[in-house]
């Protein structure tokens, strides 16, 4: 069969090695590279390749084939690579998935499990590919001024830009006075209410091509307004079009929301995975928190998605976590710790913590934040998997 799709395999387990070049020569449709072994030759030409495979067993020498799936995943786009271990902890699961792996499998094979990822891959590089939408909307929302809602949004969607090497967005819903260029020093082009209002222009390569990065990093900033009158027209099924846009051009898109309770707000936070509601320790901000929550609540969102993160955060605060958790219902999800200099810095020169001292506890908090969220993710799938191979197991189970 013509055009076929090279693929490498990287194990030190000759039975596994095995295994797969049988598979892939009854699945068809892939051509072994068997006579590729050495790691600078692989490298060099999965990066000449329109599309190939690269299968590493990450079994032994985990950090090495780790490190060697990073520089894959960043220099060629064009392959995609599926992690197989003998050991399939989650915490391995995450590892490799977050240096750059698509797919991951257990050993010994499963023949089935292996076919069923070559068919999406194969029907990936064809013409008639399926959109696959792996996008999580993550909104960062406070009713309650001065508690650093855009700080949080700003450098937590950098720092996923930075840590999974995928494109992310950034946007700025505060129709009336967003934040977000002045935390950046950016002047973009285009800004959100020229994308509303003109939708049946917009796709995802306009997006890409159009909208402005922040720096050299895979991150994209959708800007507020330049004018107070620009909004006035917008509408709620407008946001949500435009959300469906962005789910089918982006890893992550990450939202500065308004302060409001208003519709477009609304529609942010319901085609948000996941929201962040932040708080500072003090009982009006608490008390602000608390009623946030109960609105939530009505609004018929789940319990997990709604996640509470604490903004600069003092150990020796008279109210503790535990109390705030107490007061709440809820744990607390992460904690930015105070760092008022790194902070003011930051914001007056229009850049992220990291840029102002990569070391400071707040760039470190920010940092593990991002990576959190990104293993957030991957563990939900993993979650999703797991259950549905349960039920698949119990129905086997039943019907024999």
């Amino acid at each position: 069969m013509c055009n076929k799709i090279s693929t490498v395999i990287l194990s030190e387990s000759e039975q596994t090695k095995n295994v797969l070049s049988l598979y892939l020569q009854e699945f068809g449709k892939f051509t072994y590279l068997e006579d590729v072994v050495d790691f600078s030759e692989i490298f060099n030409i999965l990066s000449s390749l329109p599309k190939s495979v690269l299968l590493v067993d990450v079994s032994l020498n985990q950090p090495k084939y780790v490190n060697f799936i990073e520089h894959v995943a960043l220099a060629c786009p064009s392959c995609k690579i599926i992690a197989i271990s003998d050991s399939p902890s989650v915490d391995v699961i995450v590892k490799t998935m977050r240096a750059g792996a698509k797919d991951f499998l257990s050993a010994p094979i499963i023949k089935s499990e292996l076919f069923d990822i070559l068919e999406k891959i194969s029907a990936y590089f064809s013409d008639d590919k399926p959109k696959e939408n792996k996008c999580r909307v993550i909104s960062v929302f406070s009713n309650k001024g001065g508690i650093g809602k855009t700080s949080i949004a700003s450098n937590l969607a950098l720092e996923l830009a930075r840590i999974t090497k995928e494109n992310v967005a950034l946007i700025d819903l505060n129709f009336q006075s967003g934040d977000i260029t002045s935390f950046l020093d950016m002047k973009p082009s285009f800004n959100i209410s020229y994308m509303l209002q003109n939708l049946d222009k917009i796709n995802g390569e306009f997006l890409l091509n159009t909208l402005e990065r922040y720096k050299d990093t895979s991150l994209y900033v959708i800007a507020d307004p330049p004018c107070f009158g620009q909004a006035g027209n917008i509408t709620k099924l407008q946001v949500a079009k435009f959300f469906e846009v962005l789910k089918n051009t982006f890893s992550y898109v990450v939202v500065d929301t308004d302060s409001t309770f208003g519709s477009k707000t609304v529609a942010a936070l319901d085609n948000s995975n996941l929201i962040f509601l932040p708080t500072i320790v003090n009982l009006p901000a608490l008390r602000n928190c608390q009623r946030v929550l109960d609105l939530f609540d009505k609004l018929g969102y789940d319990s997990e998605k709604t996640q509470i993160v604490i903004n600069r955060f003092m150990e020796n605060d008279e109210i503790k976590v535990e109390d705030v958790e107490k007061v709440l219902g809820k744990e607390v999800y992460w904690k930015i710790p105070n760092n008022y200099f790194t902070m003011v810095a930051a914001i007056n020169k229009g850049v992220s913590a990291a840029e102002i001292n990569p070391e400071s506890n707040v760039a470190l908090s920010y940092r593990e934040f991002a990576m959190s969220v990104s293993d957030m993710v991957y563990r939900k799938k993993l979650l999703k998997k797991y259950v549905n191979d349960s039920r698949d197991t119990i129905d086997n189970v039943l019907r024999d």
